[in-house]
């Protein structure tokens, strides 16, 4: 896991900000007074802005956040006053679960302010507040986004630097079919069921399931990457509770060592959620044994207790993508490898145009797009790819596909860099090529629209043009390649054959 390429350490930078911005936002809570329930809702404040604020500019970051209390505050008040009434504060946490993932359609503002209301009314139930916290804990709230604020868009601002590349817009559908509307129906079933449950289980801790539940619903797109993500959710917290056993009891709240490893745990949080779900989710167990700590409720009995509310949560999550509007992986898996095939195209045509001399073509959004998009990919081959996975055949051809999609990219993005150079220049062979890779691609989307390749007077040969055909042979290569996996035996990429 920490020897996972981290380009530009853009993770390392990041997880060391948010220790930063945690920090600061616990300390000057702290030293305003306010009690510890409030200090920890500070850090989580914090932690959430830093975490789940993800606009692609600075600008709208902040104004992302600065719209976080507006949500948060007026959740973080109803689940107080409702804390003595369990049955009308369950049916609006329920609620608060639906539109928080239906405002996912509103794009990273919707997702952010959808988590941060959510885990408002989560916080209240973690720390049993009461009406007469109220205003502590609000209070908190705004030290926590001041604090975290004052480092992220002041002191350490990465983005300025390092603009994080922007993410493929959603799959579109309509109704029912939309992504957004469909997860918010099964997340408010999933959740519905693990509140049930776990309140057999616990009639004190049964928020943990809920959380579980709400939180594997972040990210994904399908039934298959629900299941693992679950999976993935599960381990990490084993293997979270395994040491919060052997560190957080035996540390029973020690308050010097305890805060230097919730400070460890912020930046695990940050460093490896990227790579790998599990890692983040033992982090975040071990960092929850920790705070349990400090309030002083932590024995070893609580730590199994979240592990089956942990499973709880994550069965439900399971049931709910099988039986609620379910939505197969390779059908998800289908259109985005459909995206990043027309991307192979645009880039190819662009790269094209830029040799035969137009200027203002430019391939290179078309090369970002693409990876981005490959990264999607994986996502959504996810669970045909893990080990645990029955389908033999289909994890071959999804091995098969993603390599030969990696060629492709590294292909569009060497044709590309010729196409950038002054030197290179565009000749007959040049225009034939392109031609091919446009036959291949025909071959693979014959629903999609053709896209033109100037051929006018152009020179039959030029040695600055062998760059060029290079990445267009191999590029065609692997193009011609993917027709035998993406097909299959059906229409379907990842359909059962």
């Amino acid at each position: 896991m920490f020897v996972v390429p981290d380009p530009g350490r853009l993770r390392l930078r990041t997880g060391l900000r948010a220790v930063a911005g945690v920090g600061l936002a616990v300390l000057i809570t702290a030293l305003s007074g306010l009690p510890l329930p409030a200090v920890i809702v500070a850090g989580l404040a914090a932690l959430l802005a830093l975490f789940t604020v993800a606009d692609p500019t600075v600008r709208r970051q902040a104004v992302t956040t600065a719209l976080l209390p507006a949500v948060g505050l007026p959740v973080l008040a109803l689940a107080t006053w409702l804390h003595g009434a369990p049955l009308l504060r369950d049916a609006v946490f329920i609620a608060v679960v639906f539109c928080g993932v239906y405002a996912r359609r509103w794009g990273p503002r919707g997702n952010a302010l959808g988590i941060f209301g959510f885990m408002m009314f989560f916080a209240t139930q973690f720390l049993h507040a009461l009406p007469a916290q109220l205003p502590h804990l609000a209070a908190a709230v705004g030290t926590g986004l001041a604090g975290s604020s004052t480092v992220r868009l002041g002191m350490w601002c990465i983005e300025r630097r390092t603009p994080p590349p922007t993410g493929p817009a959603p799959l579109t559908a309509r109704g029912l079919a939309r992504p957004t509307t469909r997860q918010a129906f099964q997340a408010a079933f999933a959740c519905a069921l693990a509140l049930a449950v776990g309140r057999v289980v616990s009639d004190d801790r049964w928020y943990w399931a809920v959380g579980t539940a709400w939180w594997i619903f972040v990210n994904t797109a399908s039934r298959g990457e629900t299941l693992v993500r679950g999976f993935r959710r599960v381990v990490g917290t084993l293997a979270g509770i395994a040491v919060g056993l052997l560190v957080a009891v035996p540390l029973d709240g020690a308050p010097v060592p305890t805060a230097a490893l919730v400070a460890a745990c912020v930046f695990g949080i940050f460093y490896t959620a990227a790579p790998s779900y599990s890692w983040m989710m033992f982090f975040v167990t071990v960092m929850a044994g920790l705070l349990y700590g400090l309030l002083g409720v932590l024995h070893p009995g609580l730590l199994g207790l979240r592990l089956e509310q942990t499973l709880v949560g994550a069965l439900a999550a399971g049931l709910a993508v099988a039986l609620v509007l379910p939505v197969a992986t390779h059908g998800t898996t289908d259109a985005w490898i459909r995206r990043a095939l027309l991307a192979v195209r645009h880039c190819a045509a662009e790269s094209a145009r830029r040799l035969a001399g137009e200027a203002a073509a430019d391939p290179a959004p078309h090369v970002a797009e693409l990876e981005v998009l490959l990264g999607r990919v994986r996502v959504s081959l996810a669970p045909l790819l893990h080990p645990l996975s029955p389908l033999r055949a289909r994890k071959d051809r999804a091995r098969q596909v993603l390599a030969l999609l990696d060629v492709c990219a590294e292909q569009a993005r060497g044709l590309a860099a010729v196409a950038a150079d002054p030197e290179a220049s565009h000749d007959a062979r040049l225009t034939t090529a392109c031609r091919r890779v446009e036959a291949a691609l025909h071959a693979l989307l014959p629903t999609a629209g053709s896209v033109a390749v100037a051929a006018d007077r152009v020179p039959e040969q030029h040695p600055g043009a062998e760059p060029a055909l290079a990445h267009l042979r191999d590029l065609e290569g692997a193009l011609s390649s993917l027709a035998a996996p993406l097909r299959g035996k059906t229409h379907g990429i990842f359909a059962e054959a």
